[in-house]
């Protein structure tokens, strides 16, 4: 099994001193990486992770995740390799084909947004310049389809799976097991990873406009995406996901960085 890593996907900041101020938080509370999303608010996701870089220490950084279709593949190539060398290595390349809302937000670069499946041939494309040098950032490809698991499996070193907010342990595990038998040999290789949407059982507005459902019905099905809110329950949840799916990276949203800090620091203490 491979170690614990746990990281935050990070929370829309006005200006960039209070996007730096959150970086450190997020490093002295112990995690592994700060990730941010594409856009973040109206921000390029490229720019904040420089400023990230320049006031943390050990912190990775990466994209959760770039949105493929708004990028060109050469420039793209560009700005991560100079993020990886820059940082000396700190920087983790994560992609996607596109959240929900995207189409607008392309139209906004007056880039086309291609069809699910003409997407994922883009990335494959994309995917094959970025890996024409040894030297390049970690690649974490984000997806739950059948294509984007099959380009995962044969592309990248980590893989998070998106499911839907009520997944159940027999869904995932469904899911887990079919990409664990695409990737095939190559299974060691891979780090695996999920990104939770909640801790506990309160209530978040912000959720419930976003998933359709409150975090309440979602503890209460025994979704995967919510976690107890004691660290010692919800750090024995994540041995026994590792122990029996390989999952070992594992992500949330800022609005929950101080209890996950918690588990995650009880489920290294607990299982390394």
């Amino acid at each position: 099994m491979k170690p614990f890593r746990f990281g935050i996907v990070a929370g829309y900041a006005p200006d960039l001193p209070t996007w730096t101020a959150q970086a450190e938080r997020i490093e002295d509370l112990g995690y592994d990486t700060l990730l941010a999303t594409d856009p973040v608010g109206t921000a390029d996701p490229f720019v904040l992770l420089g400023a990230t870089a320049a006031v943390t220490r050990s912190l990775r950084l990466g994209t959760f995740v770039l949105a493929d279709p708004f990028r060109d593949a050469r420039a793209l190539d560009w700005q991560a390799q100079t993020l990886h060398r820059q940082t000396g290595g700190r920087f983790e390349l994560g992609l996607g084909v596109g959240r929900p809302g995207a189409e607008g937000h392309a139209r906004q670069l007056g880039r086309e947004f291609p069809s699910p499946g003409e997407r994922v041939t883009r990335m494959a494309e994309t995917i094959a310049h970025l890996k024409r040098t040894d030297d390049r950032p970690r690649l974490v490809l984000a997806g739950g389809g059948p294509k984007m698991l099959a380009l995962a499996a044969q592309e990248a070193d980590t893989v998070t799976f998106t499911w839907a907010p009520k997944t159940t342990e027999a869904e995932a595990e469904s899911i887990v097991d079919r990409f664990r038998a695409l990737a095939g040999a190559r299974l060691p290789d891979i780090e695996l990873g999920l990104n939770l949407m909640a801790v506990g059982e309160a209530p978040s507005p912000g959720i419930a406009r976003w998933a359709g459902v409150d975090v309440p019905e979602l503890a209460a099905a025994g979704a995967v995406t919510v976690l107890p809110e004691d660290p010692k329950r919800a750090a024995e949840r994540l041995l026994r996901w590792r122990e029996r799916w390989g999952i070992s990276y594992v992500t949330i949203n800022s609005g929950y960085a101080e209890p996950f800090a918690a588990i995650a620091a009880e489920a290294r203490t607990a299982g390394g």
